[in-house]
């Protein structure tokens, strides 16, 4: 996919061609940061991708 094709998409660097995101919560379900990742390739991101992120992100909160 990429990014350009989506209406109102608003990038941190022009040359971005892929973007997955991540939501961050706290133990109560409110959104507390979004880990926000880029490639210059179009299609970069998959399945295993985010099942990755999600892992930081719970190892940085602490292994929730």
């Amino acid at each position: 996919e990429d990014v350009h094709d989506f209406p109102g998409h608003i990038a941190c660097d022009e040359r971005s061609k892929s973007e997955i995101v991540v939501p961050v919560t706290d133990e109560s379900g409110a959104l507390i940061a979004i880990l926000d990742v880029d490639s210059l390739e179009k299609g970069a991101f998959d399945e295993i991708d985010r099942e990755c992120l999600e892992g930081i992100v719970a190892h940085i909160l602490g292994g929730r």
